[in-house]
């Protein structure tokens, strides 16, 4: 179940400190409405994003009591090095006032793939191509170790969703933003193996739903 109009009622947010093998940080849960609340913590996990992954975090079970815009802390430090390479959130099981929700601590970390085995450097494309009523610029895109970022220009700006495939094999997206104001913008994803040789990258407008599409060859 999802934390729905829960939301107006309380934040949760994850901050965290990257260490070699561990994270240590805490939850804030914040009051948001003009009442206070009792909030029990049931549990908190791991989960992978795009991966068929989730791992309890050790934290306890708690009952707090949570006042109107005031941050209350809930510490955690948990290893992570033994996770499988990929791209993480964090999601805290809670009870606000006796409703159950799921909260997304909002920040994302990690862990990396071999160096060895993920495609690097930055691949200059300056092509477009029609998507809807307009038309998209793909300047470039930027191969690291954790992720892909293909550079967007959208004219005029409009919001877009994405899909990303390598060598035919879809990247999970992690974020797709384009400025309202001057349409540039990125998609960044998952991040393209060394052995994979091609980017296809297909963007949709949100409200009319068209579709447009560019293949880009990656370079030796």
């Amino acid at each position: 179940m999802g934390a729905g109009d829960l939301t107006e009622q309380l934040s949760v947010r994850a901050r965290f400190e990257r260490f070699p093998a561990t994270l240590k940080g805490a939850f804030i849960l914040r009051g948001e409405d003009a009442n206070p609340h009792q909030v029990v913590l049931k549990e908190a996990n791991v989960v992978g994003i795009g991966l068929a992954v989730s791992r309890p975090m050790p934290i306890a079970p708690v009952t707090l009591d949570v006042v109107p815009h005031r941050d209350v802390f809930v510490p955690f430090e948990m290893f992570v090095s033994d996770l499988e390479p990929g791209w993480y959130t964090m999601r805290a099981e809670l009870e606000v006032d006796g409703t159950a929700g799921t909260f997304d601590g909002g920040r994302r970390f990690a862990i990396a793939w071999p160096r060895a085995s993920v495609r690097r450097g930055t691949v200059k494309v300056e092509r477009a191509f029609p998507v809807g009523d307009g038309k998209v610029l793909v300047e470039q895109v930027e191969c690291g170790g954790d992720s892909v970022k293909v550079h967007l220009h959208a004219d005029p700006p409009m919001p877009l969703t994405a899909k990303l495939f390598a060598n035919g094999g879809r990247l999970e997206v992690l974020q797709t933003e384009i400025d309202e104001t001057t349409g540039r913008g990125k998609v960044v994803a998952y991040p393209v193996m060394r052995g994979q040789s091609s980017l296809r990258v297909e963007l949709r407008t949100k409200g009319k739903g068209a579709q447009g599409a560019l293949d880009v060859e990656l370079p030796p």
